[in-house]
């Protein structure tokens, strides 16, 4: 299934990354603290956001096989620390391949390290690192098409494959987008 293009699709996606975004990061910011969230926030958060399986957008893994590596971690605000993405070891070959159709947005090295873009419409936007890729920028991609080859350097273990996706220029969890991440539990809360 195509990722939306027109402005109404565009704003549904928008929320539900946001509202899970959200619950994602409140999630992991109060873990790591030992608190338990107060029930009725993460309830209305889960009832801002439609519970909507994002996967239904006909994503793919950017690796055939793999093992992931390094999960996403949300962080606390904006120059926070965190893990802007997820970190794949690839065992199946080199191969890197669209996780859905778009357009290359950006294909060359910064910092030492080869970066592919990836604009898939609709504000959503994939990085891939580090990679080699004979891509130029605007080169239409298919999903699943393979796009660049496992290069070294940058922040990943060697032989990890970096997968970031932006939502209107903010981070979100690629799994949202590959049907990964569970639905939140609500558990009981003290009095």
């Amino acid at each position: 299934m195509p990722v939306p293009r027109t402005p109404a699709a565009r704003t549904v996606v928008r929320r539900r990354l946001s509202g899970w975004l959200a619950i994602w990061t409140a999630t992991v910011v109060l873990s790591a603290t030992g608190l338990t969230p107060p029930a009725a926030a993460v309830s209305r958060a889960i009832e801002a956001s439609p519970a909507v399986d994002l996967s239904t957008l006909g994503w793919v893994w950017p690796a055939a096989r793999f093992r992931l590596v390094r999960p996403f971690v949300a962080p606390a605000h904006e120059y926070a620390p965190g893990h802007r993405g997820i970190d794949l070891e690839p065992t199946g070959g080199s191969a890197v391949r669209a996780p859905a159709d778009g357009v290359v947005a950006f294909s060359g090295s910064v910092a030492g390290r080869g970066i592919l873009t990836i604009d898939h419409g609709g504000g959503l936007i994939t990085t891939l690192e580090p990679v080699e890729s004979a891509l130029e920028p605007g080169t239409p991609v298919r999903r699943g098409e393979d796009v660049a080859a496992l290069a070294v350097g940058g922040h990943a273990l060697p032989g990890t494959l970096h997968f970031g996706v932006r939502s209107d220029g903010a981070y979100v969890n690629p799994m949202l987008l590959l049907g990964g991440v569970p639905r939140a539990v609500l558990l009981p809360c003290c009095d």
